[in-house]
């Protein structure tokens, strides 16, 4: 065995994340509380960022290792501010930031979804305002808190996109049996993780010569009480058969965050069970 071979970490220590300190942004969400659970496994300590302090600290003393909840507005600089002037308190250093907070905008009334939710109708209100959480909010955790990485000269910044952000919705899986079509997927939200997509290569490229690896996950489209029909239209399209489970994206998330990802800035980590490729 050569030096280099003696060397070389082991799988294991690659995937470690002992000793690290991780933020997850809209921490509470249904993919967000499993990026915490992931981080957590795998020996970061956590910090659960979202709207609600005391549902953030509930759900930090739910996870296996040294977590922290922390109220968290990602579309307000001074909220950030305080997050970042608790870590650097706290640990005085940050390995792993997921910008994970999002909108994935719902209309309220069923009788005008359909109406409302056509590119012709839809309210410009809405647009800005996921705009300003799913992007805007992207660009100002990673700008105030990506500073604490910069002065160390290493981390790590994953940003939750989608598959709607490389490809076009399709708007048949939202038919009805019957052929009705009880709303349409929003334009805002396939331009807004696009965005996401396009930043994470600005960032990767300005970024990368001080050690800060920046990378995009888009996870595909994850099972969660939806009417069956709709299940059923996404399963058969899908080349695995089936919706993810909140599950699937853990090792995802761990490997982004990881020395196992050393060598990976600037990439779009699909998976979405081959969807994309159809």
């Amino acid at each position: 065995m050569n030096s280099m071979e003696q060397d070389a970490p082991t799988v294991g220590n690659l995937y470690s994340l002992a000793g690290k300190v991780a933020v997850v942004t809209g921490a509470l969400g249904l993919l967000g509380k499993q990026h915490c659970i992931a981080l957590s496994e795998a020996g970061a300590a956590v910090i659960v960022c979202d709207l609600e302090r005391e549902k953030s600290d509930e759900f930090a003393r739910m996870l296996p290792g040294p977590a922290y909840g922390f109220q968290l507005d990602v579309t307000v600089m001074n909220s950030i501010k305080n997050l970042r002037s608790f870590i650097l308190q706290k640990f005085g250093k940050l390995d792993i930031l997921v910008n994970n907070a999002a909108i994935n905008d719902m209309f309220e009334n069923k009788n005008s979804a359909f109406e409302n939710s056509k590119f012709e109708n839809y309210p410009v209100e809405m647009w800005e305002k996921s705009i300003r959480v799913n992007l805007t909010g992207v660009f100002l955790c990673s700008q105030v808190l990506g500073k604490i990485m910069l002065d160390n000269r290493s981390g790590s910044i994953i940003n939750i996109a989608s598959t709607y952000g490389t490809v076009a919705p399709d708007q048949n899986l939202y038919k009805r049996p019957d052929g009705s079509q009880p709303f349409f997927k929003s334009p805002v939200y396939s331009t807004s993780k696009g965005g996401i997509i396009a930043f994470t290569k600005y960032l990767a490229s300005y970024w990368g010569k001080e050690g800060i690896r920046v990378n995009t996950l888009s996870p595909g489209g994850v099972e969660n009480g939806q009417e069956e029909y709709f299940i059923s239209n996404y399963s058969q399209r899908t080349p695995l058969g089936k919706m993810a489970d909140p599950g699937d994206y853990k090792g995802a998330i761990v490997f982004l965050a990881s020395d196992a990802s050393r060598y990976m800035t600037g990439a779009n980590l699909i998976v979405d069970g081959g969807w994309t490729i159809c």
